[in-house]
């Protein structure tokens, strides 16, 4: 895919970037809303807090899994036609969430497994996602822009996290868990239909792009054909910086998921806050994260500029890791509730601060593959994920959440450190061309 340029107009630049803002914010609306509905649906289906964390990482494992492969068919077919598809995807298997204890399954492989099975099949579509998220990017900015613009992008989990708190919250107390899951993926069909009605592939396809601009777009567009070219794999795996990467990423996936799966019934069930009160609260991280990803998103551009590429992401990366891993520590050993709410939101946006250097520094080492090296780094972040939200609660059960928390803290400051060997200014070591 050719890579963007600077005469693609200014208003259907950002009209990409805001529609992969609104799907990203759909994407974890569904995947947070269960975290909410888990109040209500444990009991009622008669799980176990164990038994739920097996169900939250059967979704991070088919969210795992589909990384590669969805950057991959990003980079081979465009993130048009693919991103249409994962969000269809994604969205029938949040609906069945609400009916999955009464699918055919459920006679073999029981109430947990039929309901894992559903969450591992929505997490492949969700798997697609951000390696499309990285793809568009990449073809529609310039690299002065591309980390801002996927601190844009991926900051939609931030306002759909935030949200789905309290919303969820609402709906399920007046409706029942099951409308919570009705309504997401209502609202997830819907947005993958203006996705497909909007975007394009390249800019100069784009039909706010006149003819003029049409031709100045495809004169200073590079002459090479990147669309399907093959993978370079014998270049990927002599690449330390891209097993750095995945290392590091990892590091910031199992904090995330503590989040994601574990935030709103440790205000509940350890912070003592009712249901609702609880939702609101547990928005505060997702604010946080809304703030700070496309602010370092943006810082990691410019201090690219001014003290070159590899220490322009570094900086900005090892900063918002080490800070995350600080502000968790202290909310976790904090005695008030609100002093731990405030601290534990912090510590979410600054580990967000570092997402722009980590998706452009896959960018950075290999334009024509952003779809897949950045699949292959989070599908690091996901297998990290996959052991968190089970681990989280095992941790907190042995030795308190105090502990567990601080564990998170830890791994956070490891993957800050992790950035000392990362050097995207080198690229792949083998040419691709």
């Amino acid at each position: 895919m050719s890579p963007p340029v600077s005469a693609t107009p200014t208003r259907a630049r950002w009209g990409v970037l805001a529609l992969l803002f609104l799907i990203s914010v759909i994407t974890y609306v569904d995947r947070v809303n269960i975290s909410v509905t888990a109040r209500q649906m444990m009991p009622a289906l008669g799980l176990t807090d164990q038994q739920m964390g097996h169900v939250f990482s059967a979704f991070v494992l088919g969210y795992a899994l589909c990384q590669i492969p969805g950057g991959w068919l990003g980079d081979r077919w465009g993130a048009r036609l693919v991103l249409t598809g994962a969000v269809v995807w994604w969205s029938v298997f949040t609906t069945l969430t609400a009916v999955a204890a009464t699918l055919p399954p459920t006679s073999v492989i029981g109430i947990m497994g039929s309901l894992a099975a559903v969450r591992f099949l929505m997490g492949m579509g969700e798997g697609a996602a951000l390696p499309n998220f990285n793809r568009a990017v990449t073809d529609w900015l310039p690299p002065s822009e591309r980390g801002l613009g996927i601190g844009v992008a991926i900051g939609g989990l931030g306002l759909g996290s935030a949200l789905t708190p309290p919303l969820a919250a609402w709906i399920m107390v007046n409706w029942g868990w099951q409308s919570v899951f009705y309504w997401s993926g209502a609202i997830g069909l819907a947005v993958a239909l203006v996705w497909w009605m909007f975007a394009r592939d390249h800019p100069a396809r784009h039909p706010w792009v006149g003819q003029a601009e049409h031709r100045t777009i495809l004169a200073q567009a590079e002459p090479q054909r990147l669309q399907g070219m093959p993978v370079p794999w014998r270049a990927v795996v002599c690449t330390p910086s891209i097993w750095w990467l995945v290392a590091s990423y990892s590091c910031l996936g199992y904090v995330a998921y503590v989040y994601m799966s574990w935030f709103y019934l440790y205000l509940v069930n350890v912070r003592a806050f009712d249901e609702l009160r609880g939702g609101l609260f547990a928005s505060a991280p997702f604010l946080a994260v809304l703030a700070f990803c496309p602010l370092g998103g943006w810082m990691t551009d410019r201090f690219v500029a001014r003290v070159g590429l590899t220490r322009g992401r570094r900086w900005i990366g090892m900063t918002g890791m080490l800070s995350a891993g600080a502000a968790i520590a202290v909310g976790a050993a904090a005695a008030s509730p609100l002093l731990a709410i405030a601290c534990l939101s912090l510590g979410a946006g600054w580990l967000y601060f570092s997402v722009g250097a980590y998706w452009a520094s896959t960018s950075d080492i290999s334009k024509p593959h952003a779809g897949t090296l950045s699949g292959l780094m989070n599908t690091g972040a996901n297998l990290g994920g996959t052991l968190s939200p089970t681990l989280t609660p095992w941790l907190a059960d042995q030795w308190g959440w105090g502990l567990s928390l601080g564990t998170a803290a830890g791994i956070a400051v490891l993957g800050g450190i992790l950035w000392l060997k990362i050097d995207p200014g080198k690229g792949l070591r083998q040419t691709e061309f």
